[in-house]
């Protein structure tokens, strides 16, 4: 799920976000096997990221739209989100200290093996 540069500017972000996951909502039969991935549009191949707080406010968002609807808490709580914005090694050990970050969906990131190992390690570290 995600939002467009527009969506974002104009305050809309959990609207949009809320009105994807309703969509997809209504086919889901079992949330134990569910990843959802936040990734903004507007971050998607521009070398453009969410900071850490925009990323973790989407995602607590998403949290707390399992949580309200008819869902409930522990699906909430099991249900992985994963942020997927131009992560980098760089702003991955930021990104992975955040509360409800639970991985990473790496794109051309993935390509450069020292950068990919940190993003993996920065990852693995928010199981400790």
């Amino acid at each position: 799920v995600g939002e467009q540069l527009s969506e974002r500017e104009a305050g809309k972000t959990k609207d949009v976000i809320y009105e994807q996951l309703e969509a997809v909502a209504k086919q889901v039969k079992d949330w134990n096997n569910i990843v959802i991935a936040y990734e903004p549009v507007w971050a998607i191949g521009t070398g453009k990221v969410a900071t850490p707080q925009q990323a973790q406010d989407a995602h607590a968002d998403i949290r707390h739209w399992l949580a309200s609807s008819s869902r409930g808490n522990a699906t909430a709580e099991s249900v992985r989100i994963i942020y997927g914005g131009s992560v980098k090694a760089d702003n991955s050990d930021e990104l992975a200290r955040q509360e409800d970050i639970d991985g990473f969906l790496v794109g051309g990131a993935s390509l450069i093996s020292a950068g990919f190992v940190a993003i993996v390690n920065s990852a693995n570290q928010k199981k400790k």
